[in-house]
């Protein structure tokens, strides 16, 4: 699939198709929820790779630079020696907010009972 645009050929302009490919890879929801929780302060990418240690340099820059794209957050580079670089969220990122944290709510509610029917079907 292309992550610039999913294409679908009975709905080739869905909006919700596009917007999901982009932000429901492994790694963009935790990015921005990562920068929701530094409480409004610019975070730079070696502060954000020791806040989600089990993402490569690669993925983050990759992400952070597909996130930037789209407008969920802002690159903000410094003039210094060595340059220095931050990330913080847009305000579209913020409206994005309420429902990550209820999708949060929602699987923190809901996943042992998940993690109980996985089993089930495992055992089958």
């Amino acid at each position: 699939m292309n992550k610039t645009k999913a294409k679908d050929s009975v709905f080739p302009d869905c909006p919700i198709r596009n917007i999901l490919a982009r932000i429901s890879d492994k790694w963009s929801i935790l990015i921005i929820y990562t920068l929701y929780k530094s409480e409004e302060k610019a975070l730079r990418f070696n502060e954000l790779q020791r806040k989600i240690p089990d993402i490569s340099k690669k993925m983050l820059s990759s992400t952070l630079r597909t996130l930037e794209d789209d407008g969920y957050v802002t690159r903000t580079v410094y003039p210094e020696v060595p340059p220095k670089v931050e990330y913080t969220l847009t305000l579209r990122a913020k409206s994005l907010l309420p429902h990550i944290n209820a999708l949060i709510a929602w699987a923190a509610e809901n996943q042992e009972a998940i993690m109980k029917d996985r089993g089930k079907a495992t055992r089958r």
